[in-house]
């Protein structure tokens, strides 16, 4: 009965509830502490129930199942109402303070900034089996220079991704934490019935409580509710890490997941909320990122053409532009009033000096890069200075260009001088886009020309542009064998949407021995010391990275690390006569990179790579490989090799880097305040060098660099392989990791460091 309630007038309206009588079963009561067990708890046999009934509760079981999602997500600042308004930054933007969201909040209150919506189909096919999202629609904030709103809604997508309470385990933000309903996972929570909820006059369901064994461990506790009626189903789930947990920068997090009885009797999801409040402790003004997904209208069993499932596993339809009916209708809950509000603001937003300013300001400090016009970068600052002992102090001053001067062409350049050889260093390059899309949105289709003379240290990247900086400048032992480059690059680049890239470049390079480095023949007919060398290459790289992600900048893109391998396979060929070039030679190399996530012991990066030469070249073309003399940790490079240390025209090489995400810390009772993760590396180099690229043997090659004493410096790898291995702690102050380095092999070698403290820094929740 619905009774109508007149605004004004006096009412007496009486209620009357009738009585329901419940019979309950025997309670027992024990006193005392008693300790918590598996064996016979009806709550952990309740859960292995849900276990093994969990593959019959996901649409995934089904032939076929289509739904539709709409999705927001929002960020926002949180406080007080008080403390947001006199935030020095919120002051300035009045207009946008007095719109400030306080529904729900427990006496705190957000500063809505940013709000993306999207509406999707989705289509699951068993077999062969296969996902499809096809984006209908999709509304973003844009904030101009302040936020790039495709890389960030990439990145955001990644931190948020979809959860499946089914999985064994859950990726929440970049950490994986063990479902409270994994195969493993009675070993690793405690589980109590703590309540049982009726639903209309039959359905029953039991509510589960779940709190981890070790508190600081990734993992999760909450309630969730499971259905009696056969089907063990999850039909409701809070998640939440415990306040000890591990995690950086999260002060707060909440997932809840609602599920729903469908037409075929089984609960699906009907609505899932992922919270964070970030930021770095209690009381202060953090960041909020709340996305919710509502999914509805379930098909079951409904057979569609192949034609759907075909391509990506999510495309966008065009046009994704719709009009304020579309949304109001496609919406499950209206936008509160400052949500909405945001859609109006941001003009008047990004009309203001001191949001411009902040805008550059935040620009400068995560690209290097100060913004001279709206299409012109002045950078990198930390390329300004630096100094080595070939050059002297080095003064660099240089910029690149923006999508805002022109959207498919890219130019960057830079000018260099060094007090102490006095010569001029430059770089200029240009970069032509065949996408209507912006520059360096993914899929690329691009040209690039480039020209550079500068200096490089020999084995070191010869492609970068960017130098070392003033931070680079420190490095250990003796660093004094340096090359003169004179580089032209020419370089075509296509990336397909299934993630395969080709790439195909034409170099030309003559290179000059500097500082202590000599180029010397070892015969005497036209031997002696040699002014410079020089090849004209031609090259195909061949890489597929499956589902690769991106954070995608403006200028820039950084690359998401998932679980799929990432396979790069390159040939070179040396062209002797070509653009005066010298010598003639093939290259074949091979890389593999691999993220595992290994649950509670945290993941582990594995990189195989390994190379082979056909030709006989003096030893500045073959391998050399890379060494790092600097302080800092550096992941593809050898920490404790010198530079120039070891050639070889074939060689394999295995990098493990494994972090155990604080899985032994968190269990001894001081460490696990720090909060501290635990790092280990093991690298492993063996190649070799064919009597007709050796320079003992052979002749009419380059002899291998000696130093003052005449000892060589160079050297081939004999019957044992190169290895170095580490041990680590990173999160220090939740950023710095420092590695304790260990060489192994070849400790005979002048000017060797058996053991070295390393540097690095990460930023990572």
């Amino acid at each position: 009965e619905i009774i109508t309630i007149k605004p004004g007038a006096t009412q007496v309206i009486h209620v009357r509830l009738s009585a329901k009588e419940e019979s309950l079963q025997e309670v027992v009561v024990l006193s005392g502490k008693r300790r918590y067990r598996n064996k016979d708890n009806p709550a952990v046999e309740l859960v292995r129930q849900v276990i093994e009934h969990k593959k019959h509760n996901r649409p995934e079981d089904l032939d076929y199942v289509s739904w539709q999602e709409y999705e927001k997500l929002k960020f926002s600042l949180i406080n007080t109402p008080e403390q947001l308004r006199k935030n020095p930054l919120l002051k300035k933007y009045e207009f946008m303070a007095e719109h400030l969201d306080t529904a729900g909040q427990h006496g705190m209150a957000l500063f809505n900034w940013y709000i993306h919506e999207r509406t999707a189909d989705v289509y699951f096919r068993k077999s062969p089996e296969k996902e499809k999202k096809k984006i209908i629609a999709e509304k973003t904030i844009n904030h101009g220079d302040f936020a790039d709103p495709k890389g960030m809604n990439r990145y955001m997508m990644h931190m948020y991704r979809e959860l499946d309470i089914y999985n064994e385990n859950l990726q929440v933000v970049t950490n994986q934490f063990l479902s409270p309903v994994a195969y493993t996972a009675p070993a690793f929570y405690k589980y109590y019935i703590t309540d049982t909820v009726r639903v209309g006059d039959t359905a029953v369901s039991v509510e589960l409580s779940f709190t981890p064994r070790n508190k600081q461990d990734f993992l999760f506790e909450g309630k969730m509710l499971i259905a009696l009626d056969g089907s063990f189903a999850i039909t409701k789930v809070d998640l939440s890490p415990h306040d000890k947990v591990n995690l950086n920068w999260v002060r707060r997090l909440k997932v809840t997941q609602d599920f729903e009885k469908q037409a075929n009797g089984r609960y699906y999801k009907t609505k899932v909320n992922t919270l964070i409040d970030f930021g770095i402790t209690r009381g202060t003004t953090g960041m909020v990122g709340d996305r919710t997904v509502w999914l509805s209208n379930y098909r079951i069993g409904v057979a569609l053409p192949d034609s759907v499932y075909e391509g990506l596993a999510v495309e966008a339809l065009t046009p994704s532009v719709q009009d304020e009916g579309y949304w109001d209708a496609a919406r499950p809950e209206a936008l509160s009033t400052s949500e909405a509000y945001i859609y109006t603001s941001v003009d008047s937003l990004q009309r203001t000096r001191s949001f411009r300013l902040i805008s550059d300001l935040i620009n400068m400090a995560s690209s290097g890069y100060k913004r001279i016009t709206p299409g012109i970068e002045l950078g990198p600052v930390t390329t300004f200075y630096s100094f080595n002992p070939v050059e002297g102090r080095r003064l660099r001053v240089g910029g690149r260009t923006t999508p805002n001067l022109h959207k498919n062409i890219y130019g960057e350049g830079y000018v260099a001088y060094g007090l102490k050889d006095e010569q001029w260093k430059y770089f200029g390059g240009l970069v032509f886009s065949f996408r209507k899309t912006d520059m360096f949105q993914f899929p690329l289709c691009t040209l690039r020309v480039n020209y550079q003379k500068d200096t490089k240290i020999p084995g070191q990247n010869l492609h970068s542009v960017a130098s070392d900086g003033f931070f680079g400048s420190f490095k250990r032992g003796v660093n004094t064998r340096w090359l003169y480059n004179d580089v032209w690059n020419v370089e075509f680049m296509h990336e397909f949407r299934n993630n395969f890239t080709y790439r195909v470049r034409m170099i030309n390079w003559q290179q000059a021995p500097a500082g202590s480095l000599v180029y010397t023949r070892t015969d005497e007919e036209g031997g002696g010391v040699v002014q410079s060398l020089t090849t004209s290459e031609a090259s195909l790289e061949l890489r597929w990275a499956p589902r690769e992600e991106f954070y995608q900048g403006r200028v820039y893109r950084t690359a998401i690390r998932n679980k799929y391998p990432v396979f790069t396979v390159r040939g070179v060929a040396g062209v002797k006569g070509v653009f005066n070039s010298q010598y003639e030679y093939q290259q074949f190399s091979v890389n593999i990179f691999k993220r595992t996530f290994l649950s509670q012991l945290g993941y582990t990066d594995i990189i195989l790579d390994g190379a082979y030469y056909f030709g006989r070249v003096p030893y500045p073309l073959l391998t050399i490989h890379r060494a790092n003399q600097t302080y800092g940790m550096m992941q593809r490079s050898y920490n404790l090799m010198n530079f120039l240390e070891f050639v070889s025209d074939q060689h394999a090489g295995i990098n493990v880097d494994h972090c155990f995400n604080g899985f032994f810390f968190n269990k001894v009772p001081l460490l696990k305040k720090l909060r501290w993760r635990e790092f280990m590396t093991a690298k492993v180099l063996y190649g070799g060098l064919r009597p007709e690229n050796d320079p003992v043997q052979g002749r009419g090659l380059f002899e291998f660099p000696v130093n003052e004493e005449g000892v060589p410096v160079t050297y081939t790898f004999s019957r044992v392989p190169y290895v170095e291995g580490s041990v680590g702690i990173s999160n220090i102050l939740n950023f710095i990791r420092l590695d304790l380095v260990k060489r192994f092999t070849y400790l005979h070698h002048p000017d060797v460091s058996q053991l070295g403290v390393r540097i690095s820094g990460s930023f990572d929740f």
